[in-house]
This record gives structure tokens, sequence and C-alpha cells, in this order.
């Protein structure tokens, strides 16, 4: 079978196109398990979790006794209560053990017996369990590793933070009582911040039962040397031609390395795209995978559905340019980080990726974009910002100032300073709309001033937008933007400048700075 790019559940590196794990397997294997850790694997949905399990499962093997389960594979009625819980573990434990190679050769028969009769007995408790297992470990000629995937799923039952209590538990005393190696949990919560009551008599008195766990501190995203690697093994079988370390930079700039939005970036890139593998051919993907129902953009919304007080600081970043210090005791954005929406950059907020950001843009345009006047306009004017398939660019400004200028020049400075750049992007979004994307570059993203790249039919705008503060705050933000279309290798830029000044011309005009045209467009 030919290999291909994975989105759909764990990637095998004998049927997929995927990043090498070496390395980062033994690193965990080094870092945590050698050493006796507990710990947990917390990511964003389909952020490679399972696969990463399944490989170190295999990677583990030759000296550890590795019991890998999975909880999605339990049902509700497994955690009613102890006895359930406890009868459906042995069971899952026996079904893994007995598929291990020459089992005999390192486990001690009758400490398994032991554990497998529990079953028969009428009652089974946790402390039962756990001891049986103990002895198994003491015993065994080689260490047990416990990995349990999914624990979300499990996470909001009584038994199972029981369970996780009972493993701390052990994991406190294994100097004088034998027990796992090492436990490794994966789900997207960080379940070190469950709660369990210490004992029934003391209501008020709470305590984390896995407070034991260490920091996992491996990096999951891809790099751009993983994602040229990945790209060398298929062009090793197909031969494109590819430039594979600029092909690599480009996916990674829109991705930051999420490893799902690669592979699926690669799979529309390999199946669904003619001109495929170069800079065109990229902004053709995103723009694919921009408008698919995929389950990683569906929790997203669901997400920020449920939690207002996150949509609004996204929505304060996105559009308000609103600098967000990272605090690790604020929920919102605890919540952002351990979804994987956003990541602590230096000890502030700002988007994991370009995707999830343009996501998100489209999602809050498209919640105002039909009662937009402004959008309205741009509806309505669309056909002649488009010539043999090219954006007009000058043309879009040129229109913007003039509507821009009709609709919301009596308004306020702060008011033009929150929705400003709304309203641009409104404007914009119905005339790319199907052809282009556009996303928010980073590096110049504050509240005075931001850069929107705009990818059109295989040509990128730069359009710098900014409030004017004076004559010579204007001219260093044109000199910057001539600079900084050397970093998109780019001749021509564009300025939008909101300009508060009574004496103030607005309209579009034409500047040459050395080598550099810019066309500066002021409201």
């Amino acid at each position: 079978m030919q290999r291909y790019f994975n989105t759909e559940g764990q990637c095998e590196p004998e049927d997929h196109y995927m990043v090498r794990l070496d390395e980062r397997l033994e690193e965990i294997k080094t870092r945590y398990v050698d050493s006796g850790k507990y710990f947990v694997i917390n990511r964003g949905r389909q952020y490679g979790k399972t696969t990463t399990l399944r490989a170190l499962a295999r990677y583990l093997k030759d000296r550890y006794i590795v019991i890998d389960m999975d909880f999605q594979l339990m049902s509700a009625a497994n955690f009613a209560n102890e006895q359930m819980f406890c009868a459906k573990f042995i069971e899952y434990m026996k079904d893994l053990l007995s598929r291990k190679e020459a089992l005999e050769t390192v486990i001690d028969l009758d400490s398994l017996n032991a554990l497998l009769s529990l079953k028969n007995l009428e009652t089974i408790s946790l402390d039962m369990l756990f001891d049986r297992i103990s002895r198994m470990c003491e015993k065994s000629k080689k260490p047990f590793v416990l990995m349990i995937d999914e624990v979300d799923s499990a996470s909001n039952n009584e038994v199972f933070i029981e369970f996780l209590a009972q493993l701390r538990g052990y994991y406190l005393n294994r100097k004088n009582r034998a027990t796992f190696q090492s436990v490794i949990l994966a789900g997207i919560y960080d379940i070190k911040n469950l709660k369990l009551k210490i004992r029934p008599d003391e209501a008020h008195q709470y305590n984390s039962p896995w407070n034991i766990a260490a920091d996992f501190k491996i990096e999951m995203s891809f790099s751009v040397e993983q994602i040229r690697a990945m790209l060398e093994e298929y062009e090793a079988e197909h031969h494109t031609g590819m430039d594979l370390t600029a092909v690599a930079q480009d996916i990674y700039g829109y991705t930051s390395g999420y490893p799902y939005l690669v592979s699926a970036i690669c799979k529309d890139l390999d199946e669904e795209i003619t001109d495929a593998w170069t800079r065109e051919g990229i902004i053709e993907a995103v723009k694919l995978l921009l408008n698919k129902n995929i389950p990683l953009f569906g929790s997203m919304v669901r997400h920020i559905s449920e939690y207002p007080d996150l949509k609004n600081m996204l929505h304060a970043m996105l559009f308000l340019g609103e600098q967000v210090a990272y605090n690790p005791d604020n929920k919102m954005i605890d919540l952002a980080c351990m979804f994987g929406y956003t990541v602590n950059d230096h000890g502030s907020v700002r988007m994991a990726n370009r995707i999830f950001e343009m996501r998100l843009y489209n999602l809050f345009l498209s919640e105002e974009e039909l009662a937009s006047i402004i959008s309205k306009k741009a509806k309505q004017d669309k056909n002649q910002f488009v010539s043999d398939g090219r954006l007009d660019m000058d043309r879009v400004l040129e229109k913007f100032v003039e509507y821009f200028t009709e609709i919301y020049s009596s308004n306020d400075e702060k008011f033009v300073e929150a929705y400003g750049r709304k309203f641009f992007l409104l404007y914009l979004k119905p005339i790319i709309n199907g052809v282009g994307n556009y996303y928010i570059e980073a590096q110049t993203r504050d509240a005075k001033r931001t850069d929107v790249i705009v990818d059109y039919a295989g040509e990128q705008f730069i359009v710098e937008l900014k409030i004017w503060y004076g004559d010579e705050y204007n001219r260093r933000g044109e000199q910057q933007l001539a600079a900084y279309l050397d970093y998109f290798r780019q001749n021509k830029g564009y300025l939008l400048s909101y300009n508060f000044n009574k004496k103030k011309e607005t309209g579009v005009k034409v500047l040459t700075l050395g080598d550099k045209t810019i066309v500066e467009a002021v409201v």
C-alpha cells in the first residue's frame, strides 16, 4: 500500500508520511520514564498525543512491560462504582498482557493469577486491586509502565479520581511498596487540577490526587526541520522537484507546527491541488482547510460559545491589538493555552498559529457581516476589484477611503481606534472571499500598528494599518513598511492611516522610497 498523509487517527510510519518521533521518544524515556516520573501529556485536540503514546509503548517494550490503555474503550457503566471499575481494569490488563511476547519469562505468573482471581470475588475494591498490582510489580523481572490515553473521558467520575489517589499513594510510598515505574496519562485537560475530598468527614478539605505529576516539557509541535525531513521521504517517492526548505518553512509559517494542521495541508497538496508543493499551492491548501468543517474547528467554536469571556479575550486580541500578559491563574488564559488556541510567548499570550487566527477572524467577521454597511458596499462593488484574475489592491483602498469617510467620519478617535481594523477586514473579506486569504502578521501586531497580509491568486499584498500620530510618526511608518517589504520580498506595499487631524487630506497617493512603491491611503 502506498503511504499517504493521515488526518484520521494515529499515524504509523509504515503506512503514513509522518514526522519521525525517535528523538522525542528517547527524550521522554530518559527524562521521565527511566527517572520514575508520573506525568500528564495534555495538549490540544489532534496534537499527536495518541500517536506519541502508541509509538512510546513500542519504544519501551524491550526494557519495560507497558500496560497501554485507552479509556475511550471503557463505557460510562465501567465507572459506576469500584466493583465495576476494578473488574474492567483487570479484564483490560489481562487482555493487554496476553498479547505480550514471552511474558512468562519476565512476569511472575502466580502474582498475575492472584490479580486475575479478584474478578471471582463478589466485592472488589481499589485498595485490593492495587495490593495485587504491587505484588506483581515486586516480583516482575521488568518494571511496569502504565499508559492511559483519553483520560478526559473519565475525569468527571468519582471512581477515577479515587483511582488517581491510589496511584498517588503508591507513588509516595514506593520505597516501601512496589508499584508502576512510571505512569503516563494523556488528554486535553490538565488533570493535575482535579480535586478529591481527603476523607468523607472532612467536607471542606480537598487535595489534588495528581499533584505528584512532573511537568511535561517535551515539545510536541513540529519544527521546520522535522517537516522538511518528512517531505524528504515524500519527495524520494514522488520526485516533484519541490524546494523542500521553502515548502517546509511556508507550511510552518501557517501552522506553527501544529501536527494535525501540518498533515492536513500536506494531504490536500498531495491529493487535491494541481500546482502543489509551491507557495501558491500552499496558499490554496490553506484556503481549502479554512473552509472545512473539521472536528478541531468545531471544538474551537464550541469552546468560545461555552466560555464568553474566552471569546471576548480572543476578540480583543485580534481586533483591538490588546496585549494580554500570560497568567496561569486566569481561567480564560489557562483554557485558551490548554486547548491549544494560544501560547505563552515570553510572558505574553498570542495566537497559536495563523490557521486558528484566520478561522476566528472569519467567524467573528461573519457574525457582523450581514449587518455591516461597509460589507454591503464591498459586495456591491466586488466585480470592479478583480481584472484578469488579479486583485486591484489600489482600487480596494480607494473605495474603502471613500466609503469609510462617508459612513464613519463623524465618529471620534476612540471609536476608530477600537474598530478601524475590523472595518477594513469587513470590507476586504467579501472582496477576496472564495479566492484569497488574509492573516495578521504577528511580528507587527499591536494596538497602534498592524500588517495585514493578503494572499490572492498567487500574489501577496502587504497592507499596514496604523493610527496617525503626526508627520514624523507617519514618516517612520512609511520607512518601516519599506523595510518590511524586504522581508516579504515585495517591491510594493500599502499604508492605510486613520488620521484625526482636522486639516487632513483624505484620499490615496503614491510614494517612492528607494526601490519601494508605497500606496498610502488616508481616512
